[in-house]
């Protein structure tokens, strides 16, 4: 009820003063032109509209959107552990293949100088047979670690774009274009053949 009433009272202030403004106002420019009377209304409205908008804003749009970003930077650093846990899991794998191919070539070599001091013959078909089992666990455990290795190499790309384009909008705040993001991550990321 006030705030109509006090628009009304605001709006016949300045008609009345516009309408006992009878000198011409001054050549140039007039809304810089201190003795034009709607030059202090239209501060004391843009003062008055600032105060409505600022507190709208502040109330309603703006812990909207700082709840977004916060949710966004969440979910992209449990993203960025995800792709360290896959990473980490990987280096274990490929230090236990490797512990794994010691040991087992250790158990070779062991059976090889016992089984040559019986004989010669089962000696060099025991050593070709205990040969091709090391190759398949290494292949197998080889296989593994690639696995493993491109599991954590599939899931970087999407992080890095993903941070990439969180990064880029809010630093511009514009959605940068997808393909140019992604060309950007593939470019600066280590190919898979290497």
């Amino acid at each position: 009820m006030r705030l109509p009433l006090l628009a009304a009272i605001m709006t016949a202030a300045g008609a009345i003063a516009l309408g006992a403004a009878t000198p011409a106002f001054a050549v140039g420019m007039p809304q810089l032109d201190a003795s034009n009377p709607l030059l202090w209304w239209q501060l004391v409205w843009g003062a008055v509209i600032f105060v409505v908008l600022y507190v709208l804003l502040s109330r309603s749009a703006l812990p909207k959107v700082a709840g977004v970003l916060a949710t966004r930077a969440a979910r992209i650093e449990s993203d960025l552990d995800a792709a360290r846990d896959a990473k980490r899991e990987a280096d274990e794998a490929g230090r236990t293949m490797h512990e794994e191919r010691r040991r087992a070539a250790a158990e070779a070599q062991d059976l090889v100088a016992k089984t040559v001091a019986e004989a010669r013959e089962s000696a060099a078909a025991t050593l070709r047979e205990l040969n091709a089992k090391l190759d398949a666990e290494a292949d197998a455990a080889e296989a593994r670690l690639a696995a493993a290795r491109d599991a954590a190499l599939a899931s970087l790309p999407g992080v890095a774009v993903s941070t990439a384009t969180a990064l880029v909008e809010k630093l511009t705040g514009r959605a940068p274009e997808p393909a140019r993001i992604e060309s950007a991550v593939s470019a600066h990321l280590p190919s898979k053949a290497a």
